[in-house]
């Protein structure tokens, strides 16, 4: 079952073209990789699909919603995560995850159990009143994601979900992406660390806009003759226009 549908969808800033024709599908539960250097076009990208963004043609479709006539209905049916963890550092951490449940109009009653379930299943019973900002940026970040699917959403998009934090971290946070899929959550994920696209079962990457290569971590390599993704991305990345200068 495909749960996102891109048709050509482009974004234009003036003459400056961000996402260029791009045309892709993602199916349900998928753990689907979308890489890019900085400045390639993913994040802009990623918020046209989120209903942030307008785009300038094209079309896509996210959880059974046209992007651009139901917005509103799209930012309903998914989860998000930014890369500054959209975390309200003044609020206390059980504050943080109530006001959320508010956002996505959790029923009162549901959103207390799930509350003290989550702060149970994260370890953080004890830091219930401390304040987010008090936090190391670990929990934060495991914290953000545990908030980002508190509704249950249908899809939940991560932008460079792991940036700054540990290896060790970053393998927990990828346990709970896992678990996430496995419930039937779809994950869209864009992120800077090419050892995680490893972890995709698909990945796409852009370069200048436009998708320069999408498949299976293990296709790419033997299409690419890569040892790892790394290798793959580093092939794709010269591609771009400022190695032509």
């Amino acid at each position: 079952m495909k749960v996102i549908t891109v048709e050509r969808l482009t974004k234009k800033f003036g003459d400056f073209t961000a996402v260029d024709n791009i045309s892709f599908e993602v199916e349900k539960g998928e753990i689907f990789g979308f890489l890019g250097a900085n400045g390639a076009g993913k994040t802009t990208a990623m918020r046209m699909l989120c209903g942030l963004l307008k785009p300038t043609s094209g079309k896509a479709v996210v959880a059974g919603y046209d992007i651009e006539l139901e917005a509103e209905k799209v930012k309903r049916s998914i989860g998000y995560m930014s890369q500054k963890f959209a975390l309200y550092e003044d609020l206390k951490v059980w504050e943080n995850i109530r006001l959320y449940a508010g956002i996505y109009k959790v029923p009162e009653k549901e959103s207390k159990e799930k509350c003290d379930h989550l702060l149970k299943e994260l370890g953080l019973e004890d830091e219930r009143e401390a304040f987010v900002k008090s936090l190391p940026l670990g929990w934060k970040q495991k914290l953000a994601f545990s908030v980002s699917i508190f509704h249950n959403p249908g899809i939940v998009f991560l932008d460079e979900p792991t940036g700054g934090v540990d290896p060790a971290t970053r393998r927990q946070f990828w346990e709970m992406i896992y678990k996430a899929s496995e419930s039937g959550i779809t994950v869209f994920v864009t992120t800077h660390y090419m050892d995680e696209a490893e972890y995709c079962d698909r990945v796409s990457i852009m370069v200048d806009g436009r998708i320069e290569a999408l498949d299976s971590p293990g296709a790419l390599k033997r299409e690419y003759g890569a040892a790892d993704m790394d290798e793959v991305f580093r092939k794709l990345a010269k591609r771009s226009k400022i190695f032509e200068k």
